[in-house]
């Protein structure tokens, strides 16, 4: 393994960091730890989240409690059947007072954006958001802006309430880099939820500003991967190519998304490589979601992440000759 291009404590302090605000989200929202580190493997992997679950399980909840760690810009837009592309982006709009068109910027204008049940708005209003995730830009009246760094899309969606919804479009979905999928709270959390309804939910204070966001995203990059796990995200992606159950399979852009979230999370448990199991635990959250099954086996109730299951239990890791 080459020498590492990272000191040792700018490791240690961002996995402090990251203790720090696990313990912080924990204190509005009851849940299991690993959702919020999923949170932060998106946020320094430079990518978006969509969160699905059923209505009450807390999920606008953890959104605000986590963008009250990061000290960061936050805005909500609640999506609707009415909601038009320029109730995202922004408008030019007369200044009365000078005569001129003045840009009206949009809530996309931000830090951390909360998508509250995405998949009630129409396509066109969907696809607004396109530009923003995947170039961090918009583009209105044929003028280009560019968006705030850092910047993270935060998407929410119901799975059992389909009526007078629109559905995401693959190269939507195929833009957030890992999917959640938020059941019911274990016996003993909703106990405490329970335990603890009437009484005002302490604050959640900042833990770390834009520019921390932005060096730890830095430092992200930076983590060593082996060659030999570079083929073993490859054959993850052939795998689900080559499934006898999958239409469509994992994508190129796919595997460079369970590479950096590799990077991320290693970052996250304080070291400067990428272990395989940083692969493994990433692997359904964030290829389940960017494969299409055939249409016999979605009848019968497959799904990708099961897939993507398979594929880590069936492909091996090749270790190196070196550490035999």
């Amino acid at each position: 393994m080459p020498p590492s291009t990272i000191s040792a404590d700018r490791v240690a302090r961002v996995n402090q960091l990251a203790r720090a605000i696990t313990e912080e989200v924990g204190k509005a929202f009851i849940g299991a730890p690993a959702i919020t580190e999923a949170l932060l493997v998106a946020l320094l992997a430079r990518g978006h989240v969509l969160i699905e679950g059923y209505p009450g399980v807390a999920k606008t909840t953890l959104v605000k409690a986590f963008s009250s760690t990061l000290g960061c810009h936050f805005r909500r837009i609640q999506f609707t059947p009415d909601l038009l592309p320029s109730d995202i982006t922004g408008t030019y709009i007369l200044d009365m007072r000078t005569n001129t068109f003045v840009l009206r910027e949009g809530p996309v204008f931000t830090h951390v954006l909360l998508g509250d049940e995405i998949n009630r708005a129409p396509a066109k209003t969907q696809s607004a958001l396109l530009e923003a995730m995947q170039e961090h830009q918009v583009t209105i009246e044929g003028e280009t802006r560019s968006l705030s760094e850092p910047f993270i899309v935060l998407a929410t969606q119901n799975p059992i309430e389909q009526e007078g919804t629109y559905p995401l479009p693959e190269a939507q979905v195929d833009r957030f880099l890992i999917k959640l999928r938020m059941g019911y709270p274990s016996p003993a959390d909703e106990k405490r939820m329970l335990s603890t309804y009437d009484k005002p939910p302490p604050p959640v204070r900042a833990v770390v500003g834009p520019s921390d966001v932005l060096e730890m995203q830095a430092l992200a990059q930076e983590v060593f991967v082996a060659e030999e796990l570079i083929d073993y995200v490859l054959g993850l992606v052939q795998f689900t190519r080559s499934h006898a159950k999958i239409y469509l399979g994992a994508s190129p852009r796919a595997a460079l998304a369970l590479v950096h979230a590799a990077k991320a999370l290693a970052l996250l448990k304080g070291r400067d490589f990428v272990l395989p199991d940083d692969v493994r635990s990433l692997a359904p959250l964030v290829l389940g979601h960017r494969i299409l099954l055939t249409p016999e086996a979605e009848l019968e109730g497959g799904a990708g992440s099961a897939i993507v299951a398979e594929a880590v239990e069936k492909v091996g890791y090749k270790m190196p000759r070196q550490a035999r």
